[in-house]
């Protein structure tokens, strides 16, 4: 009979592998130039990988990703601190971590990234902080590390809680550091 944790591990990796086919195909869009005979050539839409299948956790990164993997699609709320009302960046991290650990985390991104132990970016363990200059000022954005070069967080733009690559472009670039407040 296996044991707790294997079980615990197994249900999550079972979880994780479902969420990552229950992704939607990326939308296909129309080529710029028709091709021959006037019709149009239609290319899947190029977009980051953002799937959950190569994802690990433990212990505390696991319940922290598996809440954050529930809020997924919740609306964004400046200033929001719960799913009903929608959740800006550091709700999102207050209510996951509340919820999931009964960790009291609270206030801004910047004030976030105060606490916690710094945690090189190469060191990254599922429930793991990022933290990026979205705003011309230090911190301002903050999401869940869950993985495989993988946040979630609560963004403005599109307004919905979702699953970003660290590897994009826009974020990349605005990386600015990771915290644990599960390491100490």
């Amino acid at each position: 009979m296996p044991s707790s944790a294997a079980g615990c591990g197994s249900l999550l990796l079972a979880g994780l592998l479902l969420a990552g086919c229950a992704s939607a195909p990326p939308k296909p869009v129309a080529s710029s130039r028709p091709a021959s005979g006037g019709k149009v050539v239609v290319k899947p839409e190029s977009r980051p990988d953002t799937s959950t299948a190569r994802i690990e956790a433990d212990d505390s990164g696991r319940e922290i990703v598996m809440y954050a993997l529930g809020l997924i699609d919740v609306g964004y709320q400046f200033g929001g601190k719960n799913p009903e009302a929608g959740l800006d960046c550091s709700g999102m991290v207050t209510f996951i971590y509340r919820n999931a650990l009964g960790l009291d985390v609270s206030g801004s991104a910047a004030d976030i990234a105060k606490r916690g132990r710094s945690v090189r970016r190469d060191d990254l363990q599922a429930g793991d902080l990022v933290f990026f200059n979205t705003m011309n000022r230090p911190f301002s954005h903050v999401g869940i590390y869950i993985g495989d070069e993988k946040f979630i967080h609560a963004p403005s733009t599109n307004g919905k809680v979702r699953i970003e690559s660290l590897k994009t472009k826009y974020f990349a670039t605005r990386y600015e550091a990771a915290r644990s407040l599960l390491r100490s």
